[in-house]
Parts: structure tokens; sequence; C-alpha cells
């Protein structure tokens, strides 16, 4: 909206001299996000200390989700009949012929990918989100920074759990403080998309954050294809 003060007016169509806006959003659900441990502790731990990485060996997979009641994998509150895990056999089976190398960043795209993540409502149908299994599996394989074009890495309505949150960044369930085997270097981007033309593979990833001292920023993550 146009700033105002008496007759100040900050929009030129209105009769003011230039343009300047007051804008409000909520980074973590108003578009790709990209988020540190402070999205969970007490402290005001900030995305611009953590993130300290310009470019990250990174692997995007293209993965379907699955049945959550009938993968016989688990998560932290009791599945509704219609939800759908991304689960470890999934990633797994994706990541077979990867270069380890480049698990520094994983960049997941589900299927079927369409230009409706864009601008989709998620609160109307539940998305699908990441079994514990899952996230134990990237725990393994040292992934430091995850991102995933769904609105949350765990399910929406979890109980305010946050399990996977918590066990990537390696935070007790239920605890709001880190400790000294927490992860705060670790990164977290959703509600990212990625175009179906870009090809599975290796690339370097660009997160791309604006220097907020908050516990996320807007990012625009950026992958760049390498030529041997």
């Amino acid at each position: 909206t146009p700033c105002e003060a008496g007759e100040l007016v900050g929009d030129t169509r209105r009769g003011g001299s230039c343009n300047f806006e007051q804008i409000k959003f909520i980074p973590h659900c108003n578009g790709t996000h990209t988020e540190c441990v402070g999205h969970i502790t007490n402290e005001r731990i900030s995305i611009h200390e953590h993130l300290t990485e310009a470019f990250i060996p990174a692997t995007l997979i293209s993965v379907e989700s699955e049945n959550a009641a009938q993968s016989n994998e688990s998560y932290a509150v009791e599945f509704d009949k219609s939800d759908r895990l991304i689960t470890k056999r999934a990633i797994e089976k994706s990541l077979e012929n990867s270069d380890e190398n480049f698990r520094r960043g994983l960049i997941v795209r589900t299927l079927p990918n369409d230009a409706g993540k864009l601008s989709r409502t998620y609160l109307d149908e539940i998305p699908p989100f990441f079994s514990l299994e899952a996230m134990q599996y990237l725990r393994d394989l040292q992934v430091k920074h995850l991102l995933a074009d769904l609105p949350s890495i765990d399910r929406i309505f979890d109980e305010g759990k946050l399990a996977n949150h918590r066990f990537f960044w390696n935070v007790e369930p239920g605890a709001f403080e880190t400790n000294a085997h927490s992860l705060i270097n670790n990164t977290i981007t959703e509600l990212i998309y990625v175009p179906n033309e870009i090809a599975d593979g290796e690339y370097l990833l660009n997160l791309q954050i604006a220097p907020f001292a908050a516990d996320a920023s807007p990012s625009r993550p950026q992958l760049f294809k390498l030529i041997l």
C-alpha cells in the first residue's frame, strides 16, 4: 500500500511525486523462503548469520509421494487417510546414480509438477510431507541444505511438533533450545518451484537470501549447471 503522511502520498497515480510503498508479508507463508534453526528456538537466531555458503554442491531429484498409511514409514502424529509421504524409499531410489559429492544440498521436486504450485492455497488440501525415515536418511547422508516445493517438510497440522524440522536441526523433540550437537548451520527452504525443463542431476546451488536478521528470509534459489 502507498505510504501516506498528510498530503504526502507515495503513489504517482494519486498525485504523488514518486512511488514508495509499505509491503507486509510473512516469509514462511508468502513464497519461497529459507529458514534456520531460529524457526523453532526461543533464542533469536538469524538466517543471515548461519547461512555461510555461497555456492553449494547440490542434487535435484524428482519424487512421487506415497499413501502414508500404505508406505510402512512413520511420522510424529497419526495419519489421516488422505495423507501422502515423501519417503526414504523414494529419495533413496532417486539418488541411486547421483554423485555423493553433490549431496550437501538436496532439492526435492514432487510429482506431478504443475505450475499451480506457484499460486496454490495449501490449506485447501494437506500437501505431502517427509517421513521420519526420510529425515533420518537425509541426516545419514549429511545433507546440510534441504529444499522442497512444499509449504513445509512437516505435516501442516501436526499438533505443533515440527518433528522433521527438529530432527533436521538436531533439536530434541518438544525443545525450544539448541544443544551442543545441534546443526545450527543447516537450512530448510520451502515453497520452491523447479520448472520441468530443469533436469534432475548435480548443480551448484546459490540460495540468494535477503540479509534479514530473522529466522527466515525470502529467497531465490538458483541452480548452476556444471560443464565438465
